[in-house]
């Protein structure tokens, strides 16, 4: 690479020729006018041809200094641009979270995140898992689940809640259906968050309720959906014992088998980031916020995780 010429020599000279003397540059520079001229002859002397000619009333360019001009001016108006894009990337936190997580844990939470840190502007994207849990390049961070398959090495992860399941329903259904042993939930309409029927099929694995058909009942698209629909009584939802807190501490829905817990096959939930990623500022402030909030949803569950294996 050619020698550069000295920056600070740039500097003074583009701010000379913008204020037609090196009295304005030296104020905008906050240096001397001397220190100004200084620099300008050293420039100069490093081109080997004079840049300005000296008059009474202040400097006028040459023909070198008005070639040279626009070039510095473009140069640092490139870098000046450059700067502040990566400023604005570095306060800008992209978060992307499944639409049951960001429903019923984040966006009720979200809010705490940005009283906290006013320095960040937020920016969530809602969408489901991607092939390897969570694309780096399209967020910051992410909302994942432990066990997902085919997750890149380059990824770090860290643990929220666990994700523990049991059915639930309205308190009229569980009446209504007599749901009083697990084989009465064969005779039940079953809700599913995913077409997968996971939650179910590793429910009824845990358990072997008699006749109770895993795959059988509606599909919903999220754990949202399935659970509004089980608290209007549609059915039975495999409930997620954190995402569905609130329905379960209010009453609209009822856990007929307290003690019939079970994990996610897919695991808890968790944050993830490239591991080029996960100590900078925006990030390390949001898994640290991410995980006090949580702190209450994992004591809530604390007594089951043990029980259940998860």
């Amino acid at each position: 690479m050619a020698k550069l010429p000295p920056l600070n020599a740039l500097k003074a000279f583009e701010a000379a020729a913008r204020h037609g003397g090196f009295v304005g540059a030296s104020e905008e520079l906050h240096v001397t006018r001397g220190a100004i001229s200084r620099h300008v002859k050293l420039l100069e002397a490093h081109l080997g041809v004079p840049l300005f000619v000296r008059q009474a009333q202040g400097v006028r360019l040459t023909a070198a200094g008005l070639k040279l001009l626009p070039v510095v001016s473009e140069a640092f108006g490139t870098i000046a641009r450059a700067a502040e894009n990566l400023s604005a990337d570095a306060a800008e936190l992209r978060i992307i979270c499944p639409p049951g997580t960001s429903i019923r844990w984040l966006l009720p939470r979200l809010e705490d995140f940005r009283t906290a840190h006013p320095e960040f502007r937020v920016r969530l994207t809602t969408d489901f898992y991607p092939e390897s849990g969570f694309d780096p390049i399209e967020a910051d961070i992410g909302f994942s689940v432990s066990n997902w398959p085919n997750r890149s090495p380059d990824l770090a992860a860290q643990p929220l809640f666990p994700t523990l399941l049991t059915p639930a329903c309205a308190p009229r259904y569980l009446r209504d259906k007599a749901l009083r042993r697990p084989e009465a939930l064969a005779a039940c309409e079953l809700l599913h968050e995913t077409r997968s029927h996971a939650d179910w099929t590793a429910w009824t694995d845990a358990f072997r309720p008699a006749g109770v058909d895993p795959a059988r009942g509606q599909d919903f698209p999220n754990i949202d959906i399935a659970t509004k629909a089980a608290v209007m009584g549609v059915g039975v939802v495999m409930a997620d014992l954190v995402l569905c807190r609130e329905e379960l501490d209010a009453g609209t829905l009822v856990a007929p088998f307290p003690d019939m817990v079970c994990p996610s096959p897919l695991g808890g939930i968790c944050l993830l980031a490239g591991r080029d990623k996960w100590q900078i500022p925006k990030v390390a402030a949001f898994r640290s916020w991410a995980d006090a909030a949580a702190a209450a949803d994992r004591a809530a569950v604390s007594h089951l995780v043990a029980r259940a294996g998860g």
